[in-house]
């Protein structure tokens, strides 16, 4: 059965199927190959069961507050904002680049959008200033996965549904630390790269223009903190937290940026609603996927054959790690992670990782494999922006590659760190309310 399974769905990929379809036709031929052992209504039930989950209402709102944002020419704003910060530094544009996409990462939560919003004009404004191509294009293209590790991340959300005990507060909080030291890296490589090919610093902001620029840009930010802000302080759930988010972004969208019309809501509507029944019908036959590898014990059969070949923890984290770069490169990270989640994760927690600390992993290395010639994703778009062949981009982003890999040990020691915050955040919270509680009751007995 097994075989039937993996060897339908590689020879549908292969033929141009899309892999939500060729996930649910693979699944299908699976059960008909086990003689009636298990029933075909069985698929109807598991995408049924995969889909009724009270998380996943986050999907269609943080995709609708996405096209609020995009809508309302927030990337502009934001790179306005990051010139004022990094912008006089040696190889200026390039820090703002990465800073841009540092905070558009934490509104829009998707790499792609990244590279469609911010390189559209970064990319051609680099090349003007008397940058390389090849440089303009690896910045963009590497920078833009920060955005999926940067909350709030789709990604991360699909994770903690296919991970079940995860949360997707968890995963927001843990992507913080990576996510801005990621930035940080690869901004210590631009500055060196500047240096060497001698580029120049941005050009001279007024004071009244930093001003002017702060404020435009301050907006859109409040998004993330409201996110990030409401989850760790207990305000409100991370679903809770898209409504507020939505919201938010349709009022200065619509009202205060006056960008976004009322008469393209409904289009940002329908936008929206498409997105999102593509991911859910994914994650809904996903559910049948993970159910039969299950049923064939195929994550035990795996674990035990990479425990044959090495028990050392460290041999096998980097052997997932190259196998979740070459699937980067060819698969889209919601795919790649239904379909090798329920996988590798058993193995991850044998060798002593939480599924926090996997799903920081495995998201890091998909994301590496989204910038990596030769058929990357964001690569394949940042070289059609750029107008520059893949080959001439290989060689300079093959360098930029060593820049993202040094996430990948910061997922222990991140997760602990969000761990004992949002523990001492709620103990406090707890001591609060017991004090409060303390005092009420002493009033009442006056």
């Amino acid at each position: 059965m097994i075989g039937v399974l993996f060897i339908s769905l590689a020879v549908l990929v292969l033929i141009g199927l899309p892999v939500s379809f060729a996930i649910l036709l693979s699944s299908a031929l699976a059960i008909l190959s086990l003689d009636g052992a298990l029933p075909l209504t069985l698929i109807v039930q598991r995408i049924y069961t995969g889909i009724d989950s009270f998380p996943l209402m986050c999907i269609p709102f943080f995709v609708l507050a996405g096209e609020f944002m995009g809508a309302g020419n927030i990337s502009q704003r934001l790179i306005n904002f990051a010139n004022v910060f990094v912008g006089r530094i040696r190889g200026g544009l390039a820090h703002v680049n990465i800073l841009a996409s540092m905070l558009f990462g934490g509104v829009s939560g998707s790499a792609t959008a990244d590279v469609s919003s911010l390189g559209t004009i970064l990319i051609p404004t680099m090349n003007k200033s008397g940058f390389d191509d090849d440089f303009s294009v690896a910045v963009t293209a590497t920078s833009a996965t920060i955005g999926i590790i940067i909350p709030p991340s789709n990604p991360m959300i699909v994770y903690a549904t296919v991970a079940s005990g995860v949360s997707i507060s968890s995963m927001f909080l843990a992507g913080v630390i990576p996510g801005i030291l990621i930035g940080l890296s690869l901004m210590v490589m631009s500055y060196i790269i500047s240096v060497k090919r001698n580029y120049q610093t941005g050009e001279r902001i007024s004071f009244r223009q930093a001003i002017r620029y702060c404020g435009e840009g301050i907006l859109p930010l409040m998004t993330f903190i409201i996110i990030l802000g409401g989850i760790l302080g207990g305000i409100f759930t991370p679903t809770e937290s898209a409504v507020v988010a939505v919201w938010y972004s349709f009022f200065i969208s619509v009202f205060v940026y006056k960008t976004v019309k009322f008469k393209d809501i409904p289009r940002l509507l329908l936008r929206s609603a498409l997105t999102t029944a593509s991911v859910l019908f994914l994650i809904g036959v996903s559910s049948i996927f993970g159910f039969l590898l299950a049923y064939e014990n195929v994550p035990e059969t795996i674990a035990n054959f990479m425990f044959s070949i090495t028990d050392n923890r460290t041999i096998l984290l980097l052997l997932m790690f190259l196998a979740f770069l070459v699937i980067g490169m060819v698969m889209d990270l919601s795919p790649a992670l239904i379909i090798f989640v329920p996988i590798f994760l058993p193995i991850a927690t044998q060798i002593g990782m939480t599924a926090v600390q996997f799903g920081l992993f495995i998201i890091s290395a998909l994301a590496i494999g989204l910038y990596t010639p030769p058929v990357g994703a964001v690569l394949f778009l940042s070289c059609s922006i750029g107008k520059i062949s893949l080959q001439k981009i290989s060689q300079c982003v093959s360098f930029w590659m060593f820049f993202g890999p040094q996430a990948l040990p910061l997922p222990r020691e991140s997760a602990r760190i969000c761990i004992l915050l949002r523990l001492r955040w709620t103990s406090m919270q707890s001591m609060s309310s017991r004090t409060k509680t303390v005092c009420v009751s002493q009033s009442w007995m006056r």
